[in-house]
């Protein structure tokens, strides 16, 4: 518990206006998009570097934990406050402090919503690339503090590959600035590519600057179907071998293409076991080629149908669909984990087969979607918590998913990060060592272990023992 004189304290520097204490407002700021809950003892929203930076120096005086939260999308309980303590909400750091076309970049606060950024800098005649499924409503803060990825990484890159510099608040209280406004920099360790994707454990981010492209003159995008799972994932290698250069390759299982069906914008036959969804952008004249060589090229790997959506009006109807492809397997079962694992392309039509055979062994649906052009599988596990069996097989499921994955050679996170929900399985990836190494950087930074304790790191079982309270 935080005493209520500390409490005081954190009133004069953000004003009472500015901070939840009641429980029924605090459960508001307890979860994230994983099932996870936890109750904080009181929920601050700063409004600059300063403010947290004071807030971060009480919190070490008094040894009270601190957990920075965007909008609470996440997908691993990174922003889940699992020891209470103060969630600081920077959702009032919501600036686009500057724009500048000449420069090619962004400077904006952490509580920007992505999806506004994105279109503020298109009104300018620019992109800022990295799209995840939440951009309408997550916050560029959480984007950088999680390494977000999205559907057009396989062109252009994740958001690690867009972040330039950095304001950092640190656990300490000090605030640093990382990085540079230019394209190049190597001056000194590479800081900002520390904190990117840290999910909170190392300091708070306070101000991002980053790197903006040319928006692309033109779009097209086309929806192959494919008769098996295997032929879909095989002809992921081959499309992106082909030279024909994609800009989004998107994976749609069966299960998943029927949660979807109603909002496509055109029929797929109902025997399709599978649908890569593709986009390829760039100069009109060469995106007509491409489009035109991409859909012979899906026909030739044995897509029937290739259909090349007629308008913009349908390829947005097609994107939308893909982006609410998440919720949407509720229709099937009521309680689902996803996961976001990467194997090299090669891999993926061995982890589609593999996944298949442990959903008949498990009993369980395992639905996969993702974005195939850079290996990043989406495999959830859907349940119901009221059939009796169902909940107990999830666990040992997910880690036999996680097994096929590292034999694939691939890696337990493309985009989610580890948090609280992967943190058991951190040693399948990374050896002792290496884990040893990374909690030296976090003691380094965080002495006294106030920023988001008890993520990525396995913790013993009593500090994790503490159950999740109902909402």
């Amino acid at each position: 518990m935080i005493l209520e004189k500390v409490i005081r304290e954190i009133e004069t520097v953000v004003g009472r206006e500015n901070i939840l204490t009641s429980p029924e407002d605090r459960w508001c700021y307890a979860f994230d998009a994983t099932d996870l809950a936890y109750l904080p003892d009181l929920v601050v929203f700063p409004g600059s570097a300063a403010e947290v930076s004071r807030i971060l120096l009480l919190a070490n005086e008094h040894r009270f934990p601190v957990t920075p939260r965007g909008a609470g999308t996440g997908r691993s309980g990174g922003s889940v406050p699992i020891e209470g303590g103060v969630v600081l909400v920077l959702t009032r750091l919501n600036r686009i402090l500057e724009i500048n076309t000449k420069d090619l970049v962004a400077v904006v606060e952490p509580g920007v919503i992505l999806g506004k950024l994105k279109a503020a800098v298109e009104e300018q005649g620019l992109y800022y690339p990295p799209d995840p499924a939440s951009a309408d409503f997550c916050t560029i803060g959480g984007n950088v503090a999680e390494c977000a990825g999205g559907p057009v990484a396989v062109q252009y890159g994740i958001t690690r590959d867009y972040v330039l510099g950095l304001e950092v608040a640190l656990p300490t209280g000090e605030i640093i600035d990382t990085g540079t406004r230019t394209m190049k920099g190597v001056v000194g360790y590479d800081l900002t590519r520390l904190f990117l994707g840290s999910e909170g454990t190392l300091g708070v981010i306070t101000r991002i600057i980053l790197r903006l492209v040319a928006k692309p003159a033109a779009r097209q995008t086309l929806a192959a179907a494919f008769g098996s799972l295997k032929a879909a994932a095989e002809a992921v290698s081959r499309i992106l071998a082909s030279g024909l250069a994609p800009t989004a390759l998107e994976f749609i299982d069966r299960v998943t293409l029927g949660c979807i069906r109603e909002m496509l914008p055109f029929a797929v036959d109902l025997k399709a076991a599978a649908l890569l969804l593709i986009a390829v952008d760039g100069h009109p004249h060469d995106v007509e080629e491409r489009a035109g060589a991409m859909a012979r090229f899906c026909e030739e790997q044995g897509a029937r149908p290739v259909i090349r959506a007629r308008t913009p009006e349908e390829a947005e109807q097609l994107w939308k669909a893909r982006k609410v492809i998440s919720p949407a397997l509720k229709k099937v079962k009521p309680q689902k984990v996803s996961e976001d694992v990467v194997v090299p392309l090669s891999a993926i039509p061995d982890l589609i087969t593999a996944l298949e055979d442990l959903s008949r062994r498990r009993g369980l649906i395992i639905p996969c979607y993702g974005h195939a052009g850079d290996g990043n599988i989406h495999v959830n596990v859907l349940y119901d918590r009221a059939l009796p069996g169902e909940m107990e097989a999830v666990e040992p499921t997910v880690e036999e998913i996680f097994t096929l994955v590292r034999r694939f050679q691939g890696t337990l996170s493309g985009e989610h990060g580890i948090g609280l929900t992967k943190a058991p399985y951190l040693g399948m990836e990374l050896s002792p060592a290496a884990i040893a190494v990374q909690k030296r950087l976090k003691q380094a930074f965080d002495p006294n272990n106030i920023m988001n304790p008890g993520k990525i790191f396995p913790q013993p079982p009593k500090a994790r023992a503490r159950e999740q309270e109902g909402i």
